[in-house]
């Protein structure tokens, strides 16, 4: 929903995808090409500019934002690049690797999530995460409403069953 607002809004011409290979914070990951996978199914069903980047995996581990986002900007010098999180995410760059950087240097597009502050000029997006879909699959509950079609399959095989 975000990519196809971010794309319809104009706030950018193209959509990156960029799953984090080896996550700073710890988090327990599954293979990465099974992620990166799923990431290129969802991203055929929003369009053509919307893609996958795999560059984390050929980077320094583990890859903070500001290494992946200076990374991509020295690659493609014509090119302008934000990092686009939710409002929720605010609530935890104190823990983040040089926020203050990515601010000065990127600009970030914060889109609005239910349950937190309201951004300007941005809707409220609903507060599903791939960690909240990871949890109601473990408790047996259907994701089907939440998860393109093409990729149903495919997560549930990842993640868990329907029940």
């Amino acid at each position: 929903m975000v990519s196809a607002w971010l794309l319809w809004s104009d706030r950018v011409d193209e959509v990156w995808l960029v799953p984090t290979y080896d996550h700073p914070f710890a988090k327990e990951l599954k293979p990465f090409t099974a992620r990166v996978s799923l990431v290129e199914a969802l991203a055929k069903t929003v369009g053509p500019k919307v893609s996958v980047c795999q560059v984390e995996k050929d980077l320094p581990q583990p890859s903070y934002s500001l290494q992946t986002l200076r990374h991509l900007q020295n690659l493609h010098k014509s090119h302008s690049f934000h990092l686009v999180v939710g409002a929720d995410v605010l609530l935890d760059v104190g823990d983040w690797h040089r926020w203050d950087l990515i601010v000065e240097e990127f600009d970030p597009i914060i889109v609005g999530r239910v349950g937190y502050d309201s951004v300007d000029g941005s809707p409220q997006f609903p507060q599903i995460s791939s960690s909240k879909i990871r949890e109601m699959l473990a408790s047996g509950e259907d994701v089907s409403h939440l998860v393109d079609k093409s990729s149903l399959k495919s997560v549930v095989g990842l993640y868990g069953s329907l029940g």
